[in-house]
């Protein structure tokens, strides 16, 4: 029985150890001057609004502030997206750079804990970190509004969020996007945009046991995370007659089922379409350009 509690106690400090959160040291942000214009093109090339919108009727709904409280459901639970305005309550007000940077890339609160994976962490820190202060600066810009945090709605929770530590062993990868040097300027901006702010894998890419992406079927489409249906590949997408090249698409991604688009205006790519029609138009066709690409 002792050695059987002892291998038990030390099964504990083992899965603590393991599972204990990385902070972002101070030391590692860059020499940058933010700049919120960047910023908020990355905010809409990431639709962090459409996520992070205000629930039915709450704080922020008219305005279209990202503050946060609508449901977001998954396969594991329905999680309730923070608030991204700048109140020093209830949303990133008291939060420093290196809070904001180490939740963006490490997936860790301020107060040290894990955040889930529905927050697509998985996917930013393909950013490089100056692009990130640049988003922060921008948020820092909104009107503050008071909205406070819900916890998600799962079982355990709290055992969970601790538990995430060991999938971020084999699901949170190191390093930022690398560009590839066989491919245009043009090419390399869209493959950036699509896999690091803008998060498409995080829906359209199927993913192992393991909750990691299944990088060999990327971007190849899979059950919604949220259970309606399943979300459409993007590989192939002039091959299978879906586009007729990549203008077609950046038409398609501007102004959606107003040009005739079928699906891009409404459902779950309603807000997404939205959100890219106020990219510059040299981002969109970057993203098309990817995308088009994709076999």
């Amino acid at each position: 029985m002792a050695t059987l509690g002892l291998l038990g106690a030390l099964g504990v400090a083992a899965f603590f150890a393991l599972t204990r959160a990385r902070p972002l040291d101070v030391s590692s942000l860059p020499d940058h001057t933010p700049d919120p214009a960047r910023g908020e093109v990355l905010y809409h090339a990431g639709s962090c609004g459409s996520c992070h919108k205000a629930a039915e009727g709450a704080p922020g709904t008219e305005e279209g502030l990202p503050t946060g409280s609508a449901p977001f459901a998954t396969p594991v639970g329905v999680f309730y997206p923070g608030n991204l305005t700048p109140d020093e309550e209830t949303g990133l007000g008291r939060w420093s750079e290196a809070d904001f940077v180490g939740a963006m890339v490490r997936g860790v609160s301020p107060d040290g804990t894990h955040y889930f994976p529905a927050f697509p962490y998985s996917s930013y820190r393909l950013m490089p970190l100056e692009d990130v202060l640049d988003l922060r600066a921008y948020l820092m810009t909104l009107p503050a509004v008071r909205s406070p945090a819900r916890e998600p709605d799962m079982p355990a929770a709290g055992l969970a969020r601790r538990g995430v530590g060991l999938w971020k062993w084999v699901g949170l990868q190191e390093g930022t996007f690398e560009p590839d040097p066989s491919r245009s300027d043009t090419w390399n901006r869209g493959a950036y945009l699509s896999n690091g702010p803008g998060h498409c894998g995080e829906c359209h890419t199927p993913r192992t046991a393991l909750m990691t992406f299944d990088e060999s079927r990327h971007m190849a489409g899979g059950p919604h995370p949220g259970g309606e249906g399943d979300v459409p590949s993007l590989t192939g997408l002039v091959a299978r007659g879906r586009y007729k090249d990549a203008g077609d698409l950046t038409l398609a991604l501007q102004f959606g089922e107003t040009f005739g688009y079928d699906k891009l205006s409404s459902g779950g790519m309603a807000d997404i379409q939205m959100n890219l029609a106020k990219l510059p138009e040299s981002d969109v066709q970057a993203i098309s350009e990817y995308l088009v690409s994709l076999d």
